[in-house]
C-alpha cells in the first residue's frame, strides 16, 4: 500500500497522509492480518480503485459507502459495485430498481459500476479493506481518517458536487461536507432491511442530474451498458 499506487491528482493531495502515524499503524495492521492467513478484500491493486477511476478534478458526484463486500470475487474498490460475472448483492439490486423507477434505466446484466466512476462519480467506501466473511473487520483501524481527508480535499478544491448519503453511517461520515456549496441528498440505506422506508421513491438520481445541469455540468448517464 503506497501513494505511488494513486492517480496523480490524488497523489498530490494525499501523499503526506502515508507518512502520518495512523497510516503507519494501519499498514502494520494489514500486514498482521496477512501474516495470520486472513484473506483481505479487495485485492491490493484495487484498494484505491475509486480514486484511480475518478481523478480529483473530475469529481461531480460522490456516493459514500461503508465497507467493501466481504464475499469472494465481489469487492473491487468501488462502493456498491461488483465485478462482472458476480451476482449483484441485494443493496445493488435495489439501487437498480430505484434507477428504473426514477429514470427508466433498464436493469443491466451485471453489477460493475465502473462506467459511473469514469463520468465523475466517486464511489468511495469509508473503509477500504475488509477480511473475508468478516463485515466491519477493518473499521477503526485508520481508513476513516484517510477518507475524511479525501472529503476535506473535495471541500477545498471543488464546489457544486452532489453527495448521495444513504443510511445513518454515510450521513455521519458526511457531517464534514460543506453543505453551502454542494448538494447533499440523504435517504435510508438501499439494503432490503430499509429500502422501503424511503430509498425507493427518493429520486436521488434525477435530482442529481437536475442539480448538475443547473450548474453547467454534464449530467450522469446512469444507464449501464450491457
Amino acid at each position: 500500500m503506497s501513494p505511488t499506487q494513486l492517480e496523480n491528482s490524488w497523489f498530490e493531495v494525499l501523499k503526506q497522509e502515508f507518512e502520518q502515524p495512523y497510516m503507519k499503524t494501519l499498514k502494520l495492521f494489514l500486514a498482521e492480518q496477512k501474516s495470520l492467513g486472513k484473506t483481505i478484500y479487495p485485492d491490493s491493486e484495487n484498494v484505491f480503485s475509486a480514486l484511480n477511476s475518478t481523478p480529483l478534478s473530475q469529481v461531480k458526484v460522490v456516493i459514500l459507502g461503508q465497507d467493501p463486500y466481504h464475499g469472494p470475487q465481489q469487492a473491487h474498490g468501488l462502493c456498491f459495485s461488483v465485478k462482472k460475472g458476480v451476482a449483484a448483492p441485494p443493496s445493488l439490486k435495489n439501487i437498480f430498481k430505484e434507477l428504473h423507477n426514477d429514470l427508466g434505466c433498464v436493469v443491466p446484466g451485471h453489477g460493475n459500476l465502473h462506467e459511473w466512476s469514469q463520468q465523475g462519480v466517486l464511489l468511495l467506501n469509508s473503509v477500504l479493506t475488509v477480511n473475508q466473511a468478516q463485515a466491519g473487520s477493518h473499521q477503526g483501524k485508520g481508513w476513516e481518517i484517510f477518507t475524511d481527508k479525501i472529503i476535506a480535499e473535495l471541500n477545498h478544491h471543488h464546489k457544486n458536487i452532489v453527495y448521495l448519503l444513504w443510511g445513518t453511517y454515510a450521513q455521519k461520515k458526511g457531517a464534514c461536507i460543506d453543505d453551502t456549496n454542494n448538494l447533499i441528498l440523504k435517504s435510508v440505506h438501499p439494503s432490503p432491511l430499509s429500502a422501503y422506508r424511503g430509498f425507493f421513491g427518493c429520486h436521488h438520481f434525477s435530482k442529481c442530474n437536475t442539480y448538475l445541469k443547473q450548474h453547467q455540468k454534464e449530467e450522469i448517464n446512469w444507464q449501464l451498458a450491457f
